[in-house]
């Protein structure tokens, strides 16, 4: 190895040492991330196209379709793809040296960070591959349950969790109840729709709340549902896969011991990285995992409740790189950008006869996701249909859901990168779907 090369590797600078580590998204191409405009307000940012279109430069982003799909995972930033390639590239070549020696020390900074992030202590998170794994860990976890204690869930759940929730009559003998979300739905009816479960299932000990649904992506007010459940001895736990990082807010907010985060959707960390949330003080209540040994003498170490096994390591150090990302843009910034381009679609298809829009008005109740159908086309195979239309015949990808009580849907996501003109393509081939 000539000296050169290998004074490049010991530095780090594996970009520059190894072919593969640069390429189409190589950082240096990119612009910088723009600063905010002193003073601008979020919702003031949201309609500034120079902004909004030099963050977009921050991303590499297909041109064989119009993605309207932003909610399955999000799309690392260049600087964070590099990030990650780098540290891809030193785990490779130093192997078991590296994982044994140095990746622990590097693991709990990465999950400090989140931890800072998220708005809790470091002892209160333990990172994940995801928020499926955190729930389930969580949910099936919950150890106050006794037979006949009835456990709450509804149809805007994501489907893993309500498969687990309805297993805990199986492991706890629970006794599983579900509800509907109104249609239309508001705020009122919505918090109605809980407090009604609960006062008529008197033996209600547990609920599972998604606090942005992908169905529909409903903003549900789980504060206010939390602080109902606890006046009655009632936990909640809460699926926040699609809420943290495009709402502004941290986990206390949502007045919940227990939580599943997700942090390669809207933070854009690699795939493979969430944290599961308990509260400090709370974690006895979740069982360790699979009979791990408890941790310290009170079994408080969150540590104890989740064993993945080998884990993805160059996700995990990319994740302080993609919290600092998501910082420097802003919460609120992004959370008025998505709330921007989500208006401007949902609000002209409601003047389209043969449309129906599933979406609030309500900003309380707003996120990225809304979704739509053909009046009176509710089944699964109607949404795969016109699914199949937009992407044949449109060139738009929006992707089926099914699952809610009034019927089967197509959801529409942008992210901060999607240009305004994605949104009108859509509505425009609503208007000509909507005719044949």
């Amino acid at each position: 190895m000539n000296p050169q090369r290998r004074a490049l590797l010991r530095a780090g600078s594996l970009a520059a040492a190894l072919p593969f580590a640069a390429g189409p998204a190589d950082a240096a191409l990119a612009p910088p991330v723009p600063s905010v405009p002193a003073g601008a307000t979020p919702d003031a940012l949201a309609g500034n196209q120079a902004y909004w279109q030099a963050v977009a430069a921050q991303y590499d982003t297909t041109d064989a379709i119009v993605q309207l799909d932003n909610a399955y995972w999000g799309s690392m930033a260049r600087p964070v793809l590099r990030h990650y390639e780098q540290q891809l590239a030193m785990v490779n070549r130093d192997n078991a040296w590296y994982a044994r020696m140095r990746f622990p020390a590097d693991f709990e900074a990465a999950r400090a960070a989140a931890a800072r992030a998220l708005g809790v202590g470091t002892d209160e998170i333990v990172l994940t591959r995801g928020a499926t794994e955190a729930l389930q860990v969580l949910i099936a976890g919950y150890n106050r349950l006794q037979a006949g204690d009835a456990v709450l869930y509804a149809d805007i759940d994501y489907d893993n969790m309500i498969t687990v929730t309805r297993w805990l009559q199986q492991r706890r003998g629970a006794r599983v109840v579900h509800i509907a979300m109104p249609e239309p739905f508001t705020h009122d009816n919505v918090v109605a729709a809980y407090a009604a479960a609960m006062e008529h299932h008197p033996t209600l000990k547990l609920m599972l709340l998604t606090h942005v649904n992908h169905r529909n992506g409903m903003v549900l007010p789980v504060a206010e549902i939390s602080r109902l459940a606890r006046a009655r001895g009632i936990d909640v736990i809460v699926d926040t896969a699609h809420g943290f990082g495009q709402l502004d807010m941290t986990i206390p907010d949502l007045q919940a011991d227990f939580a599943g985060i997700n942090l390669h959707k809207w933070i854009g960390a690699p795939v493979g990285v969430g944290a599961a949330y308990i509260k400090r003080g709370r974690v006895a209540d979740i069982d360790p995992y699979m009979g791990e040994p408890r941790g310290d003498k009170a079994g408080d170490d969150i540590r104890t409740r989740v064993h993945t096994g080998t884990v993805n390591f160059a996700a995990y150090l990319s994740l302080p790189k993609a919290l600092d990302l998501h910082a420097q843009i802003g919460v609120a910034n992004k959370q008025a950008r998505l709330r921007l381009l989500r208006n401007r679609w949902v609000e002209a298809a409601r003047g389209i006869d043969g449309i129906e829009v599933l979406a609030s008005s309500d900003a309380r109740l707003t996120s990225a996701i809304a979704s739509f159908r053909l009046t009176g086309k509710t089944s699964v195979a109607d949404s795969y249909a016109l699914s199949k239309k937009l992407v044949q015949e449109y060139g738009i990808f929006a992707v089926p859901r099914d699952g809610l009580a009034s019927g089967a849907c197509v959801r529409v996501t942008p992210g901060i990168f999607t240009p305004e003109s994605h949104l009108d393509r859509l509505v425009d081939a609503l208007r000509k779907v909507a005719r044949t």
